[in-house]
C-alpha cells in the first residue's frame, strides 16, 4: 500500500502541516480510537465542580478547550485532579459555593466555557467574576447568553456589540420561559445552570432540537429536568442539590466525523471506528452521509452512562450530493466543514443551507471553507447561510490556511489525502484544540 507523507513544520509561532499523497494507491486501514467527546467533558467538569462529594471522570478530553474549564474551575475552589484520559477526580465545592477568584477567568478559545460558566457565575449572590478569553473568543457573540440571563436578573458587563471581557455581578436570579431564536445547545446550557439556584423551573423553548448533554447530566447527577420533545423544551427545577457521580466520557462524533469522511472519499478504505457517542441530537452527521450513500455501519451498539455508543466502520464509496438544511443543521453544525469536504467528491451538487451560526464559530466557517477549498480547485460558491458544492472536480494540492480554527485544520488535512501534489495548512496546531492526536493518528491510519 503506498503511504503518503505527512510533516508537521514547527515555526516560532506556529506550526503547519504538509501532506503530499502517493501518485496512486494510498488508502485508509486500521482501528482508531477518538478523544473523548468535547461536550460531555465540559460539563462533566463544571457539574463535577458544583456538586456536592466527589466525581470521577474516565475518557476525558485532552485538548485545549477542557483544560481552559477546569483551571477557571480551580481557580473558584473546586479540586481537579492533573487531567489524563484515564481518571480524573473532581472535589466539589456544592452548589452556589464557588469562591470569588482573585484573578481574571481565561476561558483560552473556548466558546463552551465561557458560554455555559457565565450561567454558573452570574447566579452567586454577592460575588464578582471577570471572563476573557484569547484573540478568537472575544470577538465571538455573547449577547446571546447575556440577554437572557439579564431578564433572570443578572449584573453583566461587557464590550460593545456583547463581547468580552465579561464583568459579572452574581445575584440570585429569577426563573424564566426563555424562547430562543436560536437552537444552541450553548444558550440552553446557559440558561439552564443558571436556572439551577433560581426558585422554580427555568424553562428553554428552542426553534429546533439541539443536543442535550445538559439534560442528561444534569438529571444524573439529581437535578430534577423535564423534556417536551414535541416543542424542543427543557426545564430545570431550581434549589437543585446536585450530587458527584462517575462519568465515562464517549468518544466525540465530531472527532470521528472527519475518518468518516476519510474512508469514504479515499479509495480502497476501511476504517473502524471506536466507542462513538451517538446521541440523537449529535448524529446529524451520520444522517447526511445516508444521505450521500457513504458506507457506514455501526457496530456494538450500547449504552454507557446513558449515553448512546457505538462502532462505527466506513468504507470507501461512491457519493451522491444532497441537500443539508432544517432541523438537520442543529445535530451537525459542527460537521459543515468536513460535510463539504465530502460534497467535493460527491456527484451533483450539494446545498447547504440555514447554518449562518457558522460565520461566529472560531473562524467565519463558511468564508473559510469556500475560500479555501477553492484554493484546492473545489467548484464551492459561499451562501449567505451555506455553501453549495459542485462534486467531481479533482483537487489539486494547494497553500492553505486553518485561521486558527481547529475543525478547518483537519478538514482542510482530510481533503489533502485526495489532492494532487503537495498541500501544506497554516497554523495546524489549532486541531489541538479538540484533538491533541490528530496528526499521529493521520500518520499511523495511511501508513
Amino acid at each position: 500500500m503506498a503511504t503518503a507523507t505527512i510533516t508537521l513544520n514547527h515555526y516560532e509561532n506556529h506550526h503547519s502541516l504538509t501532506i503530499a499523497p502517493p501518485n496512486s494507491g494510498l488508502s485508509l486501514q486500521g482501528q482508531v480510537q477518538i478523544p473523548g467527546d468535547k461536550s460531555i467533558s465540559h460539563r462533566a467538569l463544571m457539574l463535577g465542580a458544583i456538586a456536592q462529594g466527589e466525581t470521577q471522570i474516565q475518557g476525558l478530553l485532552l485538548g485545549e478547550d477542557p483544560r481552559s474549564t477546569a483551571a477557571c474551575f480551580r481557580a473558584m475552589g473546586a479540586e481537579i485532579s492533573e487531567l489524563n484520559s484515564e481518571l480524573v477526580t473532581v472535589k466539589g465545592i456544592g452548589l452556589g459555593q464557588l469562591q470569588e477568584p482573585v484573578n481574571v477567568l481565561d476561558a483560552g478559545n473556548s466558546g463552551t466555557t465561557m458560554r455555559l460558566m457565565l450561567g454558573i457565575l452570574a447566579s452567586h449572590p454577592d460575588r464578582f467574576f471577570t471572563v476573557t478569553g484569547d484573540a478568537s473568543l472575544r470577538s465571538r457573540p455573547m449577547s446571546r447568553v447575556i440577554q437572557p440571563l439579564q431578564q433572570m436578573g443578572a449584573q453583566i458587563w461587557h464590550r460593545s456589540g456583547g463581547l468580552a471581557p465579561l464583568a459579572i455581578r452574581g445575584q440570585a436570579l429569577q426563573p424564566i420561559h426563555y424562547h430562543s431564536p436560536v437552537a444552541s445547545a450553548q444558550v440552553k446550557s446557559c440558561i439552564l445552570l443558571a436556572g439551577l439556584m433560581a426558585a422554580g423551573e427555568t424553562t428553554v423553548t428552542e426553534p429546533a432540537l439541539s443536543r442535550d448533554h445538559s439534560e442528561r447530566m444534569l438529571r444524573a447527577f439529581g437535578a430534577t429536568v423535564k423534556v417536551d420533545p414535541e416543542t424542543w423544551s427543557a426545564t430545570v427545577m431550581g434549589q437543585a442539590q446536585l450530587q458527584g457521580q462517575t462519568v465515562i466520557v464517549p468518544g466525540d462524533i465530531s472527532s470521528a466525523a472527519f475518518w468518516m469522511v476519510a474512508a469514504a472519499i479515499v479509495p480502497g478504505s476501511e476504517l473502524l471506528i471506536q466507542n462513538v457517542g451517538i446521541n440523537p441530537t449529535r448524529t446529524g452527521v451520520l444522517e447526511a452521509l445516508s444521505q450521500m450513500e457513504a458506507d457506514v455501519t455501526l457496530e456494538n451498539q450500547r449504552i454507557v452512562t446513558g449515553e448512546p455508543v457505538a462502532d462505527v466502520r466506513v468504507r470507501h464509496s461512491f457519493l451522491k450530493a444532497c441537500a443539508i438544511a432544517g432541523d438537520l443543521i442543529p445535530r451537525l453544525i459542527d460537521e459543515i466543514p468536513i460535510l463539504a469536504v465530502a460534497a467535493v467528491f460527491a456527484q451533483g451538487t450539494t446545498v447547504i443551507r440555514d447554518a449562518a451560526e457558522l460565520r461566529v464559530k472560531e473562524s467565519d466557517r463558511l468564508s473559510v471553507m469556500a475560500t479555501q477549498l477553492s484554493r484546492m480547485g473545489a467548484k464551492i460558491t459561499e451562501l449567505p447561510d451555506g455553501l453549495e458544492i459542485t462534486g467531481g472536480t479533482p483537487l489539486v494540492g494547494a497553500e492553505v490556511d486553518s485561521y486558527t480554527d481547529h475543525r478547518i485544520a483537519m478538514s482542510l488535512a482530510i481533503a489533502a489525502l485526495t489532492a494532487t501534489g503537495t498541500t501544506t495548512i497554516q497554523r495546524a496546531e489549532a486541531a489541538a484544540i479538540s484533538y491533541p492526536d490528530f496528526t499521529a493518528t493521520l500518520q499511523r491510519v495511511v501508513s
